[in-house]
């Protein structure tokens, strides 16, 4: 049975636990990025930006591979917080009560994201900022947040990337204009834990492999959590700009075991693809990290069922145009059926 025929077929058995294969039943508690929704019947969906102003998009897929964009293409949410009032890097998921939650990038340089939520993702709250590194008066950025639903703490997790000029000064420098005055970007990743979206622990250190880190997503497969995210490391360091894995048994990590580059490398120069926002899934008996080869234009995609050997999928799907940086996540199908209705 080939993966597209597989994914049909348990969906049409009405399981509830999110797009996997026969292998997950053993692992017991392998999930999305998020979490494993009660809904008896779940499609995909992929949230997204394309300018960086315009809003929240939405897409929709049935077996991970091909992708058809919402409402025509236009918002469903437009961007009312932050200095620039910006959406980039969208993530959602739904919570065990059935609300979505959505963070996002909402300045290139501030001390905060966004944050929205919805039970239908067409009626939405209002928008708010939230302070995420007020602590740290040098910080540069918030980027990229993400959430995972951390169910053994009956909590969110979110993580972000910032940079805080001589917090780590082995690895600062990078893409720096002392002329200009700019310091450049030096990422570590932070993380802070809430269970109502209103209140927020103490913002804490979550990953420093290092070196220069962006764009995480976590997500857990059997008894392990795992965080993919973005080697950002750049000149006049060696540059890296793929993608790696790192592993820790709780959720908020520590992560370590750091994996080597899991992105394909370019045929035409045999050099690594510089690659980010990485979103995995799990589809049938296999994981898939779509992640946008930025610097080629378009989206990539690999895969891997024991997250040690990667194949390049690039290529085996299709996704609506223009689209940039963001996550997949589970609703059900009453929820999906609802937004094609919307124009």
């Amino acid at each position: 049975m080939n993966l597209r025929k597989c994914f049909l077929f348990v969906f049409a058995l009405g399981l509830s636990a999110p797009l996997m294969g026969a292998d997950a039943s053993a692992a017991g508690t392998a999930n999305t990025p998020a979490m494993i929704s009660t809904a008896q019947s779940e499609l995909l969906l992929f949230a997204y930006f394309q300018g960086e102003k315009d809003g929240l998009h939405l897409a929709w897929s049935d077996d991970g591979f091909k992708w058809t964009a919402l409402k025509g293409g236009k918002v469903f949410l437009v961007p009312q917080v932050g200095a620039e009032k910006l959406m980039r890097d969208p993530s959602i998921q739904r919570g065990p009560d059935g609300v979505f939650h959505c963070v996002w990038t909402c300045s290139w340089n501030d001390h905060g994201i966004g944050y929205a939520e919805s039970k239908d993702l067409i009626h939405w709250s209002d928008e708010k900022f939230i302070p995420l590194m007020e602590t740290e008066e040098k910080t540069r950025n918030c980027w990229a947040p993400e959430l995972f639903y951390d169910e053994a703490n009956q909590r969110w997790l979110i993580i972000w990337s910032s940079t805080i000029p001589g917090k780590f000064p082995e690895t600062d420098g990078q893409d720096a204009n002392l002329a200009a005055k700019n310091p450049g970007y030096n990422h570590r990743m932070y993380c802070v834990t809430t269970k109502d979206f209103k209140t927020f622990s103490p913002t804490k250190l979550f990953f420093n492999p290092g070196f220069n880190c962006i764009d995480g997503a976590v997500f857990q497969d059997g008894k392990k959590f795992v965080l993919v995210f973005k080697d950002e490391t750049n000149a006049p360091f060696p540059v890296q700009k793929n993608l790696k894995l790192a592993f820790a048994n709780q959720a908020e990590g520590p992560y370590a075991e750091v994996s080597a580059p899991i992105t394909p490398k370019d045929p035409r120069t045999g050099e690594g693809i510089w690659s980010e926002g990485p979103t995995p899934v799990r589809v049938g008996n296999q994981w898939l990290v779509y992640f946008d080869e930025y610097r080629n234009g378009h989206y990539g995609l690999i895969g891997s069922t024991d997250l040690k050997t990667w194949t390049d999928l690039t290529g085996k799907f299709t996704l609506p145009a223009g689209i940039r940086h963001g996550t997949i996540f589970h609703a059900p199908a009453d929820v999906i059926e609802a937004l094609k209705k919307v124009e």
